[in-house]
């Protein structure tokens, strides 16, 4: 049996300079990190792992109600029929009372109003029938779409990928909002070859939006045929087999990916097409019946669970190293996938972001379950580290076989690099090799080895000119090129401490950012704009510089940091959340567990440098 732990170098914490001691009261901050701490366990579930929540979302809302109200245009059930129409009721209910106040829409109500989303609802209205009802809502949206520069902006807002910006022209086409000229046509052919050559054709859609390229194909070659008669045979002849393919990749929820909007938009497309009976459309409509909030709105994804355990577990075992008997093992163990993917086609082993069928595993979930893993192997009986430590093996195998040739890790699968969110991400790189690092012992240790070195060469070139890193799965509406340096820094920078690195070139540009851009108020945010500071970003960038290189001059950014989240625990701002979380294609989103689950491990890690003293 073999002990493990997070790194192989603990920092002297006792060695550092005594300011954080005499600025932080000891008192308040214990009270604040056990607040923080019985907030967290109080969001466990009867089971005993954690869910979360999701935002509500007027995208998937706006998307799940064109899809219904297609479904029931084109049904024969009349039941059905009926149940699609009340809920599309309900959403436009819902969708009337969310506008932003500039006329459009956000992806959440926290969020600014972009066109997608904007577009989206405005074809809910159309398809629905009540447009009338509402022209005032709708010429408010208008206007809004056409400060932005028209449906046409899409592409500028979206590049050269096609995941999201064809989707949503499909959905307005369907509404009648746009002519089917504009809609990009997709090779849902292609999803007849074997998967694996698929990532070479350089496909103008990212790797896990297969099922949006069939059903989205044939929407558009149904309502406009190709002019080449070769690509028409082509296609004719593909529809039939790409859609066994598609129904092979169906999750048994029904919901691909169990994402509200990628579902909709292969429901709606293949329901346009004369396929509303169709089993794919009958079990998507399933899905989406199920995973309705009770005010008649959809979040983007049923939940997190997964990840938020995960996270929960890392964020306890920040100040004692272990969590104790939390109950949750079993199904954390339990939630790794041990079969081929029908719809990534990766490999067991490998965590996804959810326990419910439609999740797929990826690089930063497996992460976080291998590092959760190491907490609970620390207070485990035996028969359960052996358990632990058989599913790290498989688990770190899985990271080490989806390393990218750049030396970066990307999300789903390896090798698919033509579009921003299949590419390597630096935060996935840097959880990644906190991972298997931490599991090093156990495993082939030379690949180990050189998969960290690897990892960390990508993580240098990637590096900012400031000396920032930009995550690939997180952002910031408020900054520049909506990006998140702050979350992105901070989780880098985790790695270069676990590995023993944190005195090196980088790790120094990396910890003197964060201090620069520290805010006014203490906390991290957008900038220096003081009342735009998060939770969960000032958590991070706490957590982040606690654990950094002893340097007198970082203690009083450490120490404001540390008050500014004494202060939201005493004031119950810590609940408050962010809208710093993407989605696939860039879609905001928050979740109810992120502020506390940072400001926990950030507490913690406080805690646990009084303690060390």
């Amino acid at each position: 049996m073999v002990a493990v732990s997070l790194g192989d170098t603990r920092l002297h914490l006792a060695e550092r300079e005594d300011y954080f001691e005499k600025m932080i009261d000891i008192d308040r901050l214990t009270a604040a990190y056990q607040q923080a701490r019985r907030d967290l366990l109080a969001q466990r579930v009867r089971e005993g792992h954690w869910v979360g929540e999701l935002s509500t979302s007027a995208l998937s809302t706006a998307t799940a109600a064109s899809a219904l109200a297609i479904i029931a245009e084109h049904t024969t059930g009349e039941s059905r029929r009926a149940t699609c129409r009340q809920l599309v009721r309900r959403a436009i209910e819902w969708l009337a009372q969310h506008a932003n106040y500039d006329g459009g829409f956000g992806d959440t109500d926290k969020s600014c109003s972009n066109i997608a989303t904007t577009l989206l609802v405005q074809a809910a209205f159309h398809l629905a029938g009540v447009a009338a009802d509402h022209a005032e809502l709708l010429d408010r949206a208008q206007r809004y779409v056409d400060t932005q520069g028209g449906a046409s902006a899409l592409q500028q807002h979206y590049g050269k990928d096609k995941t999201f910006a064809v989707p949503i022209l499909t959905n307005c086409a369907l509404a009648g909002l746009v002519p089917w000229k504009k809609v990009s046509p997709l090779p849902f052919e292609l999803s007849c070859l074997p998967y694996p050559l698929l990532r070479f054709l350089r496909l103008s859609v990212v790797s896990y939006a297969v099922p949006a390229l069939v059903a989205i194909g044939q929407a558009r070659f149904f309502h406009r045929k190709p002019i080449n008669p070769l690509m028409w045979l082509i296609r004719r002849l593909a529809v039939g087999r790409s859609l066994r393919t598609l129904r092979r990749m169906q999750p048994a929820s029904g919901g691909f990916l169990e994402a509200i909007p990628l579902t909709s938009f292969v429901s709606m497309s293949l329901a346009a097409t004369g396929r509303a009976d169709h089993p794919v459309v009958r079990r998507g409509m399933k899905f989406l019946i199920d995973s309705v909030r009770d005010d008649g709105s959809w979040p983007i994804d049923v939940n997190l669970a997964t990840w938020n355990t995960s996270g929960a577990i890392n964020a306890l075992a920040a100040a004692t190293g272990d969590v104790g008997a939390l109950g949750c093992l079993d199904w954390l163990l339990a939630c790794q996938h041990r079969e081929l993917h029908p719809l990534s086609h990766t490999a067991p082993g490998g965590w996804g972001w959810s326990d419910l069928s439609g999740a797929v595993p990826d690089a930063d979930d497996t992460s976080a379950a291998l590092l959760a893993l190491v907490a609970l192997f620390n207070s485990a009986v035996l028969a359960s580290r052996q358990r632990i430590q058989a599913a790290a093996v498989e688990g770190v195998k899985w990271l080490l076989d989806l390393q990218n040739n750049d030396g970066g890790w990307p999300t789903f699968c390896r090798g698919w690099g033509a579009l921003p969110f299949d590419r390597s991400g630096t935060d996935l790189t840097a959880h990644a090799i906190r991972a298997i690092a931490s599991w090093r012992s156990v495993c082939d240790g030379d690949r180990v080895e050189k998969a960290i070195r690897r990892g960390f060469d990508y993580l240098a070139r990637t590096q900012n000119s400031d000396g920032s890193w930009y995550p690939l799965w997180f952002g910031n509406e408020h900054n520049h090129g909506m990006k998140n340096p702050v979350y992105g820094t901070g989780r880098v920078l985790l790695a270069y401490r676990d590995l023993g690195q944190i005195g090196g070139d980088q790790a120094r540009r990396g910890i003197q950012w964060l201090a620069a851009n520290q805010g006014d108020d203490g906390g991290w945010g957008a900038g220096a704009d003081a009342d735009r500071s998060s939770t969960e970003e000032t958590a991070v960038a706490v957590e982040t510089l606690l654990l950094g290189q002893r340097n007198p001059s970082l203690e009083p950014a450490i120490d404001r940091g540390v008050q500014w989240l004494i202060d939201a625990v005493e004031s119950q701002r810590h609940r408050e959340t962010a809208p710093i979380g993407f989605y696939f294609a860039k879609l905001w989103y928050y979740e109810g567990m992120y502020p506390l689950t940072f400001t926990v491990s950030a507490l913690g890690q406080a805690v646990r440098r009084l303690t060390n003293r």
